[in-house]
C-alpha cells in the first residue's frame, strides 16, 4: 500500500486514531476470491466477526457472498444490510434462546450446531413456533492447523464442535427430533493458516466423517469446510491478496463431493484484512539507555490483536519514508497495561512528535475488537475510493 504525499497530507488533517479502508483493494479480492470460488461453484459465506463495518459488509453483500454470524446480532445487522436469508448461517458455541428464537423467526439459511445438547433446545424452540431449522453438526475433525494456540479451534481439548464419540448420539436424537433438519456436516479448525497442506488434512477427515453418515443413511446437501485461509501480515505489498486459486484447488482435488452436493467456506481475515490500516500519530518519544519508546495516540483499545495474542502487524513511519537514519522502538499505546504494545525492537526511521505511524494489516479483527477500556472514545473510519 504506496500512499502518495497527497494521501499522506490528507491523513495529517485527520484527527488520530483512525482505520483507514482501502476499498479498492477491498473490491479487487473480493472479485479474485469470487472468480476462484465460481469456478468450482463454491458458496462462500463471508465470517462477520472479521470486520462488521457498514461499508464493508456492503461491498461483501454487494459481491454475492452470504453471511457467517457467530451472535444474534450479527445475524441481524447481517438483515438489515440487505444479505440474501437463504445465505444467512448462524454458528457460534453459546447461542441465546433469544439469539435462537430471533434466527428462527427470520428463516436463515442454517444453524450449525455445536453440542448435543443444543440439538434438543433448537427442536424445542422450532417446535414452539411450528418450524422446521435446518442444521449442519459442527463436528471437531481433531485435526491441528498449526497456528497460534489461541486462534486453533478443531482439537479434541478445544470447546468448539461436536466431538466425533459423539457422533452417534447426534443421529439418535436427530430422529427424534421432527423440528430439525440435518442438511450437512460443518468444520472450522483454525484461523490465520498458511500452510495450506493442513487443508489437505482437513479434506481427508471430512471425507471419512462424510462416509460415515452416508454409510447410515443420512445424504448430506451441505459440506461446510469453514474458513481460516491466512494472510501475509510481514509483507502486506508483496500478498495483497492470498491465492484463492490454489486455495479452492486443493478442495475441488481433495474433497469426495456427491452430484448435487454443495460446498461451504467461511471467509473473514483472507478478504478484508489487508485493506484496512490504522492510522496513529506520535505523542511522545522516550529515548533510554537500553530503550527507546515510541507513545502512539493508539492502543489496544483500538486494536487488541497484539497485546491478544501477541500477533504480529507491520509498523511505518509515514511522515519520514525517506528517513534512512534508522532506529528501533518499542512501540506502545497510551493505555495504563503493559501489555499495551503493538511491537518491540521495531526498526524505524528516527521518529518525533506529531509522526504519523501505520499499522498495516488491520482490517480483520482490529476495528471489530475496539473497546471503551480507559472511557476511550470510539476510533473513527475513513476510506478510499
Amino acid at each position: 500500500m504506496i500512499f502518495d504525499p497527497v494521501t499522506i497530507s490528507g491523513f495529517s488533517s485527520q484527527e488520530t486514531p483512525f482505520y483507514y479502508y482501502d476499498l479498492t483493494l477491498l473490491h479487487k479480492t473480493l472479485l479474485a476470491c469470487k472468480s476462484a470460488s465460481d469456478k468450482y461453484d463454491f458458496h462462500v459465506h463471508y465470517a462477520l466477526k472479521a470486520n462488521f463495518n457498514e461499508q464493508i459488509l456492503n461491498a461483501v453483500k454487494n459481491a454475492g457472498f452470504g453471511a457467517d454470524c457467530v451472535s444474534g446480532n450479527e445475524v441481524k445487522k447481517a438483515i438489515e444490510i440487505g444479505f440474501d436469508k437463504a445465505k444467512v448461517v448462524f454458528a457460534g458455541v453459546g447461542k441465546s434462546d433469544k439469539e435462537i428464537n430471533e434466527a428462527l423467526d427470520n428463516d436463515i439459511f442454517c444453524f450449525n450446531v455445536e453440542s448435543v445438547q443444543e440439538l434438543s433446545i433448537i427442536n424445542e424452540l422450532a417446535g414452539k413456533k411450528n418450524k422446521k431449522a435446518r442444521i449442519a453438526l459442527r463436528i471437531n475433525p481433531n485435526v491441528d492447523a498449526l497456528t497460534h494456540q489461541y486462534i486453533t479451534t478443531g482439537l479434541e481439548e478445544n470447546k468448539f464442535g461436536i466431538n466425533q464419540w459423539e457422533l452417534t448420539t447426534c443421529t439418535e436424537v436427530l430422529k427424534q427430533s421432527s423440528h430439525l433438519e440435518l442438511i450437512g456436516i460443518h468444520f472450522h479448525i483454525g484461523s490465520q493458516i498458511t500452510d495450506l497442506d493442513v487443508f489437505k488434512s482437513l479434506c481427508v477427515k471430512v471425507n471419512e466423517i462424510h462416509n460415515w453418515f452416508n454409510d447410515r443413511g443420512f445424504q448430506l446437501r451441505v459440506l461446510n469446510v469453514g474458513g481460516g485461509l491466512g494472510v501475509d501480515y510481514h509483507q502486506p505489498d508483496q500478498n495483497q491478496i492470498v491465492d484463492f486459486e490454489q486455495y479452492f484447488k486443493i478442495f475441488d482435488q481433495f474433497l469426495e463431493r456427491r452430484p448435487g452436493q454443495e460446498i461451504h467456506f467461511e471467509l473473514g481475515r483472507a478478504l478484508v484484512a489487508q485493506c484496512g490500516s490504522l492510522i496513529s500519530r506520535i505523542l511522545y518519544v522516550k529515548n533510554g539507555l537500553k530503550k527507546n519508546f515510541i507513545i502512539l495516540d493508539a492502543g489496544m483499545t483500538e486494536l487488541m490483536r497484539p497485546a491478544l495474542y501477541q500477533a504480529f502487524h507491520k509498523i511505518e513511519n509515514l511522515s519520514r519514508r525517506e528517513n534512512s537514519n534508522t532506529i528501533k522502538y518499542d512501540v506502545v499505546g497510551p493505555i495504563c497495561e503493559s501489555t499495551d504494545c503493538f511491537g518491540k525492537e521495531v526498526e524505524l526511521p528516527e521518529s518525533e512528535r506529531g509522526d504519523l505511524i501505520i499499522i498495516r494489516t488491520a482490517g480483520a479483527y482490529g476495528e471489530v475488537m475496539a473497546s471503551g477500556y480507559n472511557l476511550r472514545e470510539h476510533v473513527k473510519s475513513v476510506y478510499s475510493c
